[in-house]
């Protein structure tokens, strides 16, 4: 299998990268080129192509014959980052390939979630500050997960919880909707989130499904997993 990732630098991507490579895949990596030496460790053993990340040109070059996309939806500055980065795959990647996309729980389908004051109150705060600041656009993240929805791609959005480094605890459990109390302790692994979003290339039951994702060994997963 060939697999771009997009977003190859960051932690995440970095873990996709070392999950795929462990399964045998054929890696094309997208990231800022400022952050190709964190790539160091890699770089014997796949394809990187330094620049932005919504650079059209550049992920056409990138996602050209993969089977597979896997895409880091980063909300950096007041420049549609997001969403010009996931109209970009779904232009440009082949009609049947797999495109995963990385998010936080913020994100709703159907609007069916249900989410704590606490939770809406940092999201706000988070939201107004990163506009202000020039820093980050989360409204932005949102147009392009409601592109991705509106696609009739082999899409998958991952909505992962809040993240902590540490040894894999194994492959995460999910749920439709963030109010499933199987999601309570939220908390996942980031080398999990990855293992996740990569084991999701070959999972048809998760094609245009929205999986919020928690930790397969925090308290509400082995207090509600069947």
């Amino acid at each position: 299998m060939k697999v771009c990732v997009v977003g190859a630098s960051g932690k995440l991507g970095k873990y996709m990268v070392q999950h795929c490579l462990e399964l045998g895949y054929e890696v094309v990596g997208v990231c800022r080129e400022k952050s190709v030496a964190k790539l160091a460790d890699f770089k014997d053993k796949m394809t990187i192509l330094p620049g932005s990340t919504n650079e059209r040109e550049l992920i056409k070059q990138a996602v050209e014959g993969c089977d597979g996309v896997l895409t880091v939806l980063v909300p950096w500055g007041v420049q549609q980052y997001s969403s010009g980065t996931a109209q970009a795959v779904m232009d440009f990647a082949k009609p049947d390939a797999r495109l995963i996309f990385s998010c936080g729980w913020h994100i709703t389908r159907d609007n069916k979630d249900v989410y704590s004051t606490m939770f809406k109150v940092v999201l706000s705060i988070a939201g107004r500050l990163g506009r202000f600041f020039r820093a980050i656009e989360i409204d932005d993240q949102v147009e392009a997960c409601r592109r991705i929805f509106e696609s009739d791609t082999k899409w998958t959005v991952v909505r992962g919880s809040d993240l902590e480094e540490g040894e894999s605890q194994g492959l995460p459990v999910w749920s439709q909707h963030v109010q499933d109390p199987i999601l309570e302790s939220n908390k996942t692994r980031r080398i999990d989130f990855a293992l996740f979003m990569v084991d999701a290339l070959v999972k048809d039951d998760l094609i245009q499904e929205a999986p919020a994702i928690v930790g397969c060994q925090t308290p509400s997963a082995l207090k509600y997993s069947s």
